[in-house]
């Protein structure tokens, strides 16, 4: 069973996330023959103040 874990900085919307997650599916399913029922995906939005870039959070960075 394929578990593919992704994480993201906050923000996207659940319409992003969703495409995500079924285009993620598919990559996984058709790259390794596997159904797509059995392709587990877990996305993880990490808070802009916990993910830093160059040592300064995305947050004080304006992304």
């Amino acid at each position: 069973m394929p578990l593919v874990n992704i994480q993201i900085m906050e923000g996207r919307t659940p319409d992003k996330i969703e495409a995500l997650l079924r285009n993620v599916t598919n990559a996984v399913s058709e790259s390794l023959d596997a159904p797509k029922e059995n392709v587990r995906v877990i996305v993880t939005e990490v808070p802009k103040t916990h993910w830093a870039i160059g040592g300064t959070s995305a947050k004080e960075l304006g992304r």
